[in-house]
């Protein structure tokens, strides 16, 4: 038995090692010439419709040669020919079914044979028909995609996507007017026809800019080279709403950084939700010429609030001058005015507003009014750039005798309550302690979030949890004799639609609640999509601050000229002179009419800058406030009850 089994191993490691050898032999390659000319066939056929052409050209030759030959040798025609006439008679049996009809009367021999090459042809035919509906449906396709390169110069490049992209584009199409077919190039990972249709839903009037999308990632040099950067004008790189949106942005601009040139390229604006990120996004941008220009979305949105809930109308006059719609901050860098002081530049315009100087990227908002402006630029307000070289000086005259002497008030503590609570109400809270009394108190309620109140000095804060949308709630915390209101949008805890849904509903009962204590309280709100501010209107509220919208608006202008940055930080910063509107009464008499140049000298007398009138006369419908800025010097304005004038003045 032992001798038995082992037999029956030694059979079967035999039998093992044969499969294996087998197995071996048909893992090989085969090497042989047809296996070649085969792998070869492949590799060709592989390249592409041109490869397919190609052989069908080169079947279709072969055929053509073959048939004419066979036509020459054989004799099979009733009369001589040469070779090439052959040829092109068997092409045109190969090509044309139809030559058939026309050999009546030629030997069956020779009907046959071209019947034989006829058929042959319609299966080449056919199939290059096939090949060549292939490859341009190929084609569409991948133009479908959107990776062709942009061969454009002097264009603005939109990287990443987001709800602020349709602001950028539509305020860019207005910047570009007096443009020459200006181009907008956006590159983001998205479909590139879904992008298209969405920015002809969202901005249907272009005004003769044309955007060009093209799909791919931002951080990707292979891909940012798509929309050619280094002959733009300007980069905006957008903060997108994924999980991580400040990592995205930052190695799109190290992307930029390795495709541009030290020292040269376009002008670079980049959008930041953490603060904490502007260093290292700053160090990307050291070799630069002015560095990248950054905005922290937070940041600046936190300091728009609490500018804005301060006094009424504030929101609309910020918006007029970010904005490309109507008047803006331009530069004015040739004038007559080197010996003149800053009093006397802003009564030499007629249609221009100066609020400033500025000498490289230094800028300061309105100066002492003694300042002589020097070879420094001025700081201006106008309709267009267009005006500028050609602005008319004014003839105004200033009526001194409707100065009037009016005292500021010295602060006192106030009381305000915060509905809502998101990233940004830190922030807030931080920029109302520093404009607030000693003394004052403010009230926080929120139903979503863990509120972290920061420390404060001037400012008493309480904190209640509880639903913001209930009346009862509202009731208790919303006294008649508060002197602000700001309602946060909850856009840390519910999406955009959800959250501006319960702002709305919290506007509606909050404006019931002083309306029926017959208060004026200023109510100032907070919105994450701006098709939602002409609904907020029902409210009757004060101000509507979209969060994504005044953004935007910035990140146009800065893309347009890196110059406005430092103003736009003055503007908002607690330092400096900032954006007030005050009583008109305190600068002239109530009821007389004088012209907008004595209320600019009057302003002036105070150290103010007059940059705009606010009038409930001039609110459109569904507001409360009308707000218009640069008025002409000569234009006539009377002073009553609710009026106010807007003016640049420190605290």
């Amino acid at each position: 038995m032992a001798r038995n089994a082992q037999a029956l191993r030694r059979r079967t490691a035999e039998a093992i090692a044969q499969r294996s050898e087998m197995t071996v032999r048909t893992r090989t390659a085969p090497t042989g010439l047809r296996a070649r000319l085969r792998y070869g066939f492949d590799n060709t056929m592989s390249r592409g419709t041109p490869a397919l052409v190609a052989w069908l050209f080169a079947v279709t030759v072969l055929l053509v040669v073959v048939f004419a030959v066979i036509d020459i040798v054989s004799g099979m025609r009733r009369d001589r020919i040469g070779f090439w006439e052959a040829a092109f008679q068997a092409l045109l049996h190969a090509l044309d079914p139809g030559t058939v009809a026309g050999d009546t009367g030629a030997r069956w021999t020779f009907i046959l044979t071209m019947l034989v090459l006829t058929v042959a042809g319609l299966f080449i035919v056919s199939a290059l028909i096939g090949v060549i509906a292939a490859g341009i449906d190929a084609r569409i396709a991948e133009l479908r995609r959107g990776r062709s390169v942009v061969l454009e110069s002097d264009h603005s490049v939109i990287l990443g996507w987001s709800d602020s992209i349709f602001t950028v584009i539509s305020e860019l199409s207005i910047a570009n007017e007096s443009r020459r077919r200006p181009v907008v190039a956006v590159l983001a990972d998205r479909d590139k026809v879904e992008m298209e249709e969405e920015i002809r839903a969202k901005v249907p009037d272009l005004r003769g800019t044309r955007v060009v999308c093209r799909s791919g990632a931002p951080s990707d040099i292979d891909d940012l080279a798509i929309v050619s950067p280094t002959s733009a004008r300007s980069v905006v790189v957008l903060s997108g709403d994924g999980a991580e949106p400040d990592r995205d942005v930052i190695k799109a601009l190290l992307a930029l950084r390795s495709l541009l040139a030290v020292g040269e390229g376009p002008r670079v604006v980049a959008q930041l939700r953490d603060p904490a990120n502007l260093e290292v996004a700053r160090l990307i941008g050291r070799d630069r010429p002015g560095g990248i220009s950054l905005l922290d979305i937070r940041e600046t949105v936190a300091k728009l609030v609490v500018q804005t809930s301060r006094q009424s109308g504030a929101a609309a006059v910020y918006r007029e001058l970010f904005d490309y719609e109507g008047d803006e901050i331009y530069f004015l860098e040739q004038h007559p005015l080197a010996e003149a002081t800053y009093a006397d530049a802003q009564l030499h315009y007629d249609q221009l507003t100066v609020i400033g100087v500025a000498e490289g990227s230094s800028v300061q908002l309105n100066p002492a009014s003694d300042t002589v402006v020097g070879n420094r630029s001025l700081v201006v307000i106008a309709e267009d750039d267009s005006v500028l070289a050609t602005a008319p000086r004014s003839g105004a005259a200033v009526a001194e005798d409707a100065f009037s002497d009016h005292v500021p008030e010295q602060p006192r503590p106030t009381h305000a309550v915060v509905l809502g609570w998101n990233e940004r109400a830190p922030i807030i809270l931080r920029e109302l302690d520093r404009y607030a009394a000693a003394g004052s108190t403010l009230t926080v309620v929120t139903e979503h979030g863990t509120p972290g109140v920061p420390t404060t000095t001037s400012l008493t804060i309480t904190v209640v949890e509880a639903g913001t949308t209930r009346r009862a709630v509202l009731d208790e915390h919303v006294p008649p004799g508060c002197d602000q209101v700001i309602v946060l949008c909850y856009s840390d805890d519910l999406d955009p639609e959800a959250a501006d849904a319960t702002t709305l509903i919290t506007l509606l009962h909050v404006r019931d609640i002083l309306a029926r204590s017959e208060s004026s309280t200023p109510v100032i709100s907070e919105m994450m999509d701006d098709r939602n501010r002409v609904l907020a209107q029902v409210a009757d509220i004060d101000d509507v601050v979209v969060s994504g919208e005044i953004v935007s608006l910035m990140v146009a202008q800065l893309s347009e000229d890196a110059r406005i940055e430092p103003v736009f930080h003055d503007l908002l910063e607690e330092e400096g002179s900032e954006i007030y509107l005050r009583p008109a009464e305190w600068y002239v008499v109530p009821g007389r009419e004088v012209s907008w140049a004595t209320v600019v000298a009057a302003a002036a007398r105070r150290g103010e800058t007059a940059i705009g009138f606010s009038s409930p006369r001039l609110a459109e419908a569904g507001s409360r406030v009308g707000v218009t800025v640069n008025l002409a010097k000569g234009e006539t304005v009377v002073a009553e009850p609710g009026d106010r004038v807007v003016v640049l003045a420190e605290l």
